[in-house]
């Protein structure tokens, strides 16, 4: 083979490389604009239970770092005339919840809510904060209400041999050890605990929606709504699909005739190209899910998580 031939086909492969480097790039910064267009809306996802944390998005966690970190950059980018926050989620814990709701206050721009299959429970909490709520006819939401989880496997280490000596500092420091189960007091707080929790939720929603604490407790009874049932309740604004909900969006954010839409945290070109590997996750949430103080969430329970 000549050298000129050679020549040739080094410049061919490094030409196919930059080719596909530049395309990753077109892709992960959300289409033809790279991020720099003056007048766009910006779509925000929240898909998957709602947990702190640095968690990797896209796995069926909805992560409130990234989250915030989207929001607080859509906020600052001045060519961001409109957030809609894509919400599929069964809900989460509060303090999730408490740190994307934080975020979204702080902006001073329109955000609009389009709700996908599921937006219930902590997922509605982060949506009563927005201009607009777009959702389906069918969309699951509602479930307001906390609930708080403790297991009880006494019975099981008696069976199975296993003793425990507790040391602690104070009666309730011990509180959710599933080697026992709850005393009359503990109990006595964990429902303290819930309906503190609960009445900042109901709080949010009245003011969120402009509806009396007294109607918003008649609904708050932990039950779902399909999106058709939550409209009449007041619960949510309009029916529409995601695009509908970028169009509500665009319009309030002054944004006139076709916007143009990036994607902040929608999965990556190398999560599309190696999506089948499987990724294990439990040491993401192993905090959350395995500790002995039970796991405080707001999240429709049959969901199994």
């Amino acid at each position: 083979m000549s050298n000129s031939r050679k020549l040739g086909i080094y410049f061919l492969v490094l030409t196919l490389l930059l080719l596909l480097i530049v395309g990753s790039l077109y892709l992960i910064l959300g289409g033809g604009n790279f991020g720099i267009s003056a007048e766009r809306v910006e779509v925000i996802y929240v898909q998957g239970v709602m947990l702190t944390g640095s968690v990797p998005t896209g796995f069926g966690i909805a992560a409130s770092e990234d989250i915030t970190k989207s929001l607080n950059d859509a906020s600052e980018d001045k060519g961001v005339k409109a957030i809609v926050m894509r919400v599929n989620s069964p809900g989460g814990s509060p303090a999730a919840a408490e740190e994307i709701l934080s975020s979204m206050k702080k902006i001073d721009k329109p955000i609009v809510i389009s709700m996908g299959d599921v937006a219930a429970s902590a997922a509605y909490y982060i949506s009563v904060p927005a201009d607009r709520i777009i959702a389906n006819p069918d969309t699951i939401t509602g479930s307001i209400g906390v609930i708080w989880e403790f297991q009880n496997r006494s019975k099981f280490y008696e069976k199975d041999g296993t003793s425990f000596y507790i040391a602690k500092s104070g009666e309730m420091k011990d509180m959710g050890g599933d080697w026992r189960g709850l005393t009359d007091d503990e109990k006595r707080y964990a429902d303290q605990v819930i309906a503190e929790a609960y009445s900042r939720f109901v709080s949010e929603v009245a003011q969120g929606r402009n509806l009396s604490l007294s109607k918003v407790k008649d609904l708050a009874d932990g039950r779902v709504y399909t999106g058709a049932k939550a409209k009449e309740l007041g619960l949510v604004d309009d029916f529409g699909s995601l695009d509908d909900a970028i169009d509500v969006a665009a319009k309030l954010g002054g944004i006139e005739g076709k916007p143009q839409v990036t994607y902040a945290n929608r999965p990556s070109l190398s999560r599309l190209l190696f999506g089948g590997e499987k990724i294990d996750i439990s040491q993401y949430t192993q905090y959350f899910d395995d500790n002995q103080f039970g796991r405080l969430l707001s999240i429709i329970p049959f969901t199994g998580n």
